[in-house]
């Protein structure tokens, strides 16, 4: 403790304390985007005197940075060739018929290779196969959508690749001047758990996973069209005109639920059966998006318009261009969230019209232009190709549909994964940097057409790119000002006398539930360079206590803004928070449990 009064005399470390919070408060708060927060950060670091600007900037040009800006081209190339047909093939087969063997195929093959490329548009490619599965065999997407995200965890940590976070970490370790991680480094690690994380998902009481709609007949349609609120308008001309609802072919035709009818300022509630209708009645409607594309076509009813004319007058789609359906999903830190669709004037942003909303099982009363966004809602969107093409650059947006155009030709497909075997096997026999094979696979994907010139610029995430070359900028301020050393000597007091694995198990848990409050990566930067300090109370090297941060970090099982992938699955699962935190608490012990003692095999 005195060394953290004595660290406290330094206004740098003063500055830079201040600075952590603000930052913590802003990723809990989610005011800012996360990456938005990561610059202000270096903004101020730089502004106070406390980093130089090369110091503070250094991230942006650290090979991890570099490695995993290739990395992200080189996942779209593999995406975009077809290299997991194969595998969405088998997941439709007849082979696999029970929820179990399905989880067991997500667990032994969709995790290792989540361990090198992103688990999201892993995710976002099997999402539609799992769901349609789920519909062909009456199963309820809930009882395995969970697991395929989980699975996309566990693998995460196989190699360096596997995950952004990874690379934050090996970044660290360089800067912190104990040296970058190999391919592999905690691979001997990341197996076991691997095989544990499987063994707990396939043996565990399959009633821990919710089972959103074993009392339901919607198992008989497909569960991503359950759950979209709309609203529609009638016309003048409409034969629904002075009929109730409940004798309208409306309710006899579609599989709708009537939620509200607005009629000018009034607004009126259910029970609406007997209430006639009138020209100019808005109605917010629950539908299916079956019901929903039909709807387009009844024309005695009309899918709302936007209220801000001015979206509607610089739309800019031609009168004989085809117009796609798709769904996009809000992910975590999308800058949408908090703002209406009309505040956020997304039909002249987007060139795209929001046709429906979906969140969850929740009901969405507000009017669909009114609504605001949260993180995980799923959007029905119609629009022009190029402007699809557009969101999937978009790091606000997740489109989740395949698009047919995205695949090249399948004669690449052969290319694309010997580029990406030889990415990972060439650097392991020979002294080829990582970060150069990388960009070599790059280049060759480009020159095989593989993919476009252009795709790789669209395919890199920025965000994430931003995070966490400005995150960085963290570990080199606490280690520079003292604040490092200073919050260690403290936590010795805490684990002085105490066991190896009980300290690293204290420093992995801390890790996982500080994961759960801010961004997996923002914990790590936080928390890498105050690890690294008590590898010399504990007799470890310091790589031993960074892979324990990085695994606490990346284990998020117990919410679902704990990982990307968690969010992802938890409109189309249907879930709600307590099932993440049901069906992750023993995974989390069993991990917890296990992680240090791999550690101490490995290093102690």
């Amino acid at each position: 403790m005195e060394a953290l009064i004595a660290a406290l005399h330094n206004p740098h470390s003063l500055i830079t304390l201040a600075i952590l919070f603000m930052a913590v408060v802003l990723f809990i708060s989610g005011v800012l985007a996360p990456e938005l927060t990561g610059l202000l950060s270096v903004a101020l670091l730089m502004a106070t005197g406390v980093l130089s600007p090369q110091k503070a900037l250094a991230g942006f040009g650290s090979p991890a940075l570099i490695t995993l800006m290739g990395l992200f081209a080189v996942s779209a190339a593999l995406f975009k060739s077809g290299a997991l047909d194969r595998l969405r093939e088998l997941i439709a087969s007849e082979r696999i018929r029970s929820s179990r063997r399905l989880v067991a195929l997500l667990s032994l093959v969709v995790a290792p290779i989540s361990g090198v490329v992103p688990n999201t548009p892993v995710v976002a490619s099997l999402l539609p196969v799992i769901e349609a599965w789920c519909n062909r065999r009456k199963i309820s997407p809930s009882k395995v959508l969970l697991p395929l995200s989980f699975a996309t965890v566990l693998g995460g940590t196989l190699t360096l690749l596997g995950s952004s976070v990874n690379l934050l970490v090996s970044d660290i370790s360089d800067q912190l001047g104990y040296g970058s991680f190999e391919l592999f480094t905690f691979t001997a690690i990341g197996i076991p758990i691997w095989i544990a994380g499987t063994a707990y998902m396939l043996l565990v009481p399959q009633g821990l996973l919710p089972d959103r709609g074993s009392d339901s007949n919607e198992l008989g349609k497909n569960i991503d069209q359950i759950g979209y609120f709309t609203e529609v308008t009638i016309p003048n001309n409409s034969n629904l005109v002075g009929k109730s609802l409940h004798n309208s072919r409306l309710q006899r035709r579609f599989d709708v639920d009537v939620l509200e009818l607005q009629r000018g300022k009034e607004r009126l509630l259910p029970p609406l059966a007997d209430r006639q209708l009138e020209a100019g009645d808005r109605l917010l409607l629950r539908v299916t998006r079956a019901d929903l594309l039909r709807l387009q076509q009844e024309h005695t009813i009309q899918l709302a318009r936007p209220v801000d004319k001015n979206d509607i007058h610089n739309s800019s789609v031609g009168p004989d261009e085809v117009l796609k359906t798709v769904e996009v999903l809000l992910p975590a830190g999308s800058t949408l969230a908090g703002a209406s669709l009309r505040e956020l004037r997304f039909r002249q942003r987007h060139n795209s019209t929001v046709l429906a909303l979906r969140r969850g099982q929740q009901t969405v009363q507000e009017r669909l232009g009114q609504a605001i966004l949260r993180e995980g809602d799923v959007l029905l969107l119609q629009a022009p190709m190029d402007s699809i093409r557009g969101l999937q650059a978009n790091n606000d947006l997740l489109v989740l549909d395949q698009l047919e155009n995205d695949v090249p030709t399948l004669s690449r497909k052969p290319l694309a994964i010997a580029i990406a075997c030889l990415m990972l096997l060439v650097p392991t026999i020979t002294s080829l940097p990582l970060v150069a094979a990388v960009l070599l696979a790059v280049i060759s994907m480009v020159a095989g057409g593989c993919i476009r010139p252009g795709e790789v610029q669209r395919s890199i995430r920025l965000d994430v790119i931003i995070l966490l070359g400005s995150l960085t900028s963290f570990s080199v301020a606490m280690q520079s000002t003292g604040l490092a050393d200073a919050l260690a000597s403290s936590l010795t007091l805490l684990l002085d006398g105490l066991p190896k694995y009980n300290s690293l198990l204290i420093i992995f848990l801390s890790t996982t539930i500080f994961t759960q409050v801010i961004s997996n990566a923002a914990s790590v930067a936080l928390l890498a360079p105050v690890a690294v300090q008590l590898a010399p109370l504990m007799n470890l090297p310091a790589q031993a206590l960074l892979i324990t941060v990085l695994f606490g970090a990346s284990q998020s099982f117990l919410t679902p803004m704990g990982y990307q992938t968690n969010l992802m699955v938890f409109g189309p699962g249907r879930y709600h928070f307590l099932d993440f935190t049901r069906y992750g608490a023993g995974l989390t012990i069993l991990i917890t449990i296990l992680t240090p003692w791999l550690i101490l095999w490995q290093y102690g």
